[in-house]
């Protein structure tokens, strides 16, 4: 089955691709602003289009569903909240309307916990807004995945306060209140094999799902990719 990917070159769109190109129930087609260096043994087809362009290349791959991991940083986007909403809003939101205009009635978004257009913080403002706005685009099948603090190791993007949340992660976690649950790190590789997992689902409507969701989303995508053993 082959599942579009915007946002290849960050961290879940990364394992993203090495986790499909592991097994068989998925074959990633990635769509991306410019040529980017694949993992090794990758087993994807790339596409390099100006995002004014995707529309044409959604209609021409017509992917079953769709994957959009994009998202920038507060440091990438030059601390300049115009320059963020530009990534993080505007362009998931163009995303997913060209998307949705080529025929793909299945999105899968990674947000992220505690996503909410009225807080007061920029990030999880934005992140609601962007929600807010994906599910007035009307797909069939919407599924927004909120991962905690992500574990894993990213290309080229050193961000110093992230890893030390990472390192602290395994004694503050269980320390969390129940209202922060949510906030819990959760492993890069788990997010990416949910997303795979919901990707290929049938049923319509709009999902949310927190770690614990994800967890599950995952155990089943990891269920279909392991082999039959015959004895």
């Amino acid at each position: 089955m082959r599942v579009g990917l915007v946002g290849a070159t960050g961290l879940i769109g990364r394992r993203l691709i090495t986790i499909s190109s592991e097994g068989g129930a998925a074959r990633i087609v990635g769509i991306a602003r410019r040529e980017i260096e694949l993992p090794p043994e990758a087993r994807v087809e790339m596409f390099v289009a100006d995002p004014a362009n995707w529309g044409e290349v959604f209609a021409a791959v017509q992917p079953r569903s769709l994957i959009c991991t994009l998202g920038t940083t507060w440091k990438k986007a030059g601390r300049d909240e115009e320059a963020f909403r530009a990534v993080d809003y505007t362009l998931v939101v163009e995303t997913a309307k060209a998307a949705k205009k080529a025929g793909i009635d299945n999105l899968v978004l990674i947000s992220a916990a505690g996503a909410n257009p009225t807080t007061k913080n920029l990030y999880l403002r934005v992140k609601g807004e962007t929600e807010r706005a994906v599910t007035d685009v009307g797909f069939k099948r919407l599924d927004i995945l909120r991962p905690g603090l992500l574990r894993g190791s990213r290309e080229n993007d050193m961000r110093p306060l992230e890893l030390l949340a990472r390192i602290a992660s395994p004694i503050v976690d269980p320390l969390l209140p129940a209202k922060y649950v949510g906030l819990k790190s959760v492993d890069a590789d788990l997010v990416a094999e949910a997303a795979l997992g919901l990707a290929i689902r049938k049923a319509a409507g709009r999902f949310v799902h927190d770690n614990d969701a994800m967890k599950r989303a995952a155990r089943e995508w990891r269920a279909k990719c392991d082999p039959i053993v015959v004895e």
